[in-house]
């Protein structure tokens, strides 16, 4: 993918890229556009450790952190990251659009998203209580645009948490 954004600055970090040295103010959201899968809003963040390209995080807004996605329980709002964004590094996230995202199952088009519960930071369209990803939705099977890849829309997803 080669998300572009559309209203650069002198210094602009690419959004697939990850740098030590912090380029924007932690929560930036940026508006970029890729030749195949259109446009989409980009948060910028720092990362965590075991992050890869496509890994769901839960992020706070306020601190600017990312946390892997759990299985179960998580709350609160996530993106996708656009780099293997570690501990002490910063880089993009999508919060909106057509995002690759960490789906070792096969899933199928259409279908709700779901935290897996055997990796975190990964998805399938297996329904499990206190597991659903909301307002994002599957829109290909694994295998697109890479293996272990599923292209899911999303618009400010966020988990649904566990009811207690």
């Amino acid at each position: 993918m080669a998300f572009r954004i559309t209203h650069q600055v002198l210094g602009s970090q690419p959004i697939a890229n990850t740098d030590t040295v912090q380029q924007h103010p932690l929560g930036t959201i940026v508006h970029a556009v890729d030749p195949v899968y259109g446009g989409g809003e980009f948060i910028y963040l720092k990362g965590v450790a075991s992050t890869v390209v496509g890994s769901l995080v839960v992020y706070d807004i306020n601190a600017g952190t990312t946390t892997l996605a759990p299985a179960t329980g998580g709350k609160g709002s996530v993106a996708v990251a656009m780099s293997a964004n570690v501990a002490n590094q910063y880089g993009w996230y999508q919060i909106a659009g057509v995002a690759a995202v960490k789906a070792p199952n096969a899933m199928t088009v259409g279908a709700e998203i779901f935290m897996l519960a055997a990796t975190p930071g990964s998805v399938d369209d297996a329904a499990v209580a206190g597991e659903q990803v909301l307002n994002a939705v599957a829109a290909s099977t694994t295998g697109t645009p890479s293996s272990g890849l599923a292209l899911v829309q999303i618009n400010r997803p966020f988990l649904q948490g566990q009811i207690t």
